[in-house]
């Protein structure tokens, strides 16, 4: 196809595609499907070869959130019936990190439900991280804490954390739909503060939530311009218990190709497949693993992923592996760049167009980590086949399963 040689080309040069081609790749067929992920996959291995990194979840503080996020288990409202509890202190947090770092992890992602932290909850976090660092040598850790207030990303990173997650979600334009107590500049604004603090920023969207694909075409290009260093790609979880909970739309092919048309736009940022891959792409994941170069191993904030065991397995049987922690993972351009921002305490090399990259035509705490959010679902920007959208409308509720175990709880973690 000419579109997939320039697209390409494209991500080979990190130029930054079209929207009418971005929004070509999610209108493709079901026939041309492999024929997207291979190119997809010449983009991803030209800029992290065939390494997949490993991440791992820790929920600090589960459930009771202010914020009214429609998509998220932990909502105000929320009828899920999930884990709730207060924070986990420093050692408890290490010891659940240990886990999923003993697992292959390479980053620990800390995460806590709320519009966003108070100063004293940021000490806390940064005595968490402190732990963390002293018991696993090497550790990536990124905080997940909902919106910021000035000054707590430069704390953060001055506690040792070395990236921080926000996510978009969604279109500016269709946010609103989604979220009523706070907006889509609130998050924005929170990975600039990220950035500018010289903490790798890590923002991401959720894909089946009614939108349609000039939605997640706008939304990636976002994500591009605000020179987010790593892309989590959420599936919808539709929880029982959330107003999203039949929101069952998306079939495994949907979700390869939202997979792809980030690649394109982002050709050389970690994309991350992040919740609901297991509930949506199923026994697809490893074709998945030719467009993204990362994963979260085992369970998620509020739901259980695959065992951990098995996504190794996964990984392997795919012929690819597992990034070490001596590997950088971001190409040397964006290394490069994220090291300068880091050693000036601020984006010392970002333009209105992002850090390290050339310019493109890019308080919410449960609402401020979709990872948790997983699933595909309507995108519709163009007419499903009716065999594909029959198979979409099948709710598969069985593949959803609460968290019970892990942190917060008596059970052995799942890593």
């Amino acid at each position: 196809m000419d579109l997939l040689n320039t697209l390409v080309e494209k991500g080979l040069r990190r130029e930054l595609p079209t929207r009418e081609e971005a929004l070509a790749v999610l209108a493709t067929s079901d026939d041309e499907l492999l024929e997207v992920v291979a190119a997809a996959g010449k983009v991803r291995r030209q800029w992290f070869g065939r390494r997949v990194k490993l991440n791992y979840l820790v929920n600090l503080k589960s459930g009771l959130c202010p914020e009214d996020c429609s998509y998220c288990s932990q909502r105000l409202g929320s009828k899920a019936e999930i884990l709730k509890y207060t924070w986990l202190k420093p050692d408890e947090a290490s010891q659940a990190a240990a886990a999923g770092v003993a697992g292959g992890a390479k980053r620990v992602c800390l995460v806590a439900s709320g519009r966003g932290p108070t100063d004293r909850d940021v000490e806390r976090v940064g005595k968490t991280i402190e732990a963390i660092k002293e018991q696993n040598e090497g550790v990536e850790v990124c905080a997940c804490l909902g919106l910021l207030s000035d000054g707590q990303a430069e704390r953060l990173r001055e506690a040792g954390a070395d990236a921080y997650n926000h996510n978009l979600n969604t279109s500016e334009a269709t946010y609103g739909d989604i979220t009523k107590t706070h907006t889509y500049a609130d998050r924005v604004d929170t990975v600039q503060k990220a950035h500018a603090a010289g903490l790798s920023a890590c923002s991401g969207l959720i894909a089946g939530m009614g939108e349609s694909d000039e939605d997640l075409v706008d939304v990636v290009y976002a994500l591009r311009e605000l020179d987010s260093d790593s892309v989590p790609v959420n599936f919808l979880i539709p929880f029982e218990g959330t107003p999203l909970a039949k929101e069952w739309n998306l079939t495994p092919q949907r979700c390869l190709r939202i997979l792809a048309m980030v690649r394109f736009v982002c050709p050389d940022v970690e994309v991350r497949i992040a919740g609901g891959r297991e509930v949506h792409l199923r026994s697809m994941q490893p074709l998945a693993l030719n467009i993204a170069n990362s994963i979260f191993l085992g369970d998620y904030l509020t739901s259980e992923g695959q065992a951990g065991q098995a996504d190794l397995d996964m990984i392997a049987d795919a012929g690819f592996e597992v990034e070490g922690a001596g590997t950088t993972t971001l190409p040397k351009h964006r290394a490069d760049a994220l090291a300068a921002a880091g050693a000036t305490g601020g984006c010392g090399s970002k333009t209105s167009a992002g850090c390290g990259s050339e310019a493109s035509a890019e308080g919410a705490g449960c609402g401020g980590h979709a990872e948790e959010a997983g699933g595909c679902g309507p995108c519709g920007g163009h007419a499903a086949p009716a065999a594909e959208e029959a198979r979409a409308n099948e709710a598969r509720t069985d593949l959803v399963a609460v968290r019970r175990r892990g942190a917060g709880t008596d059970l052995a973690p799942n890593a």
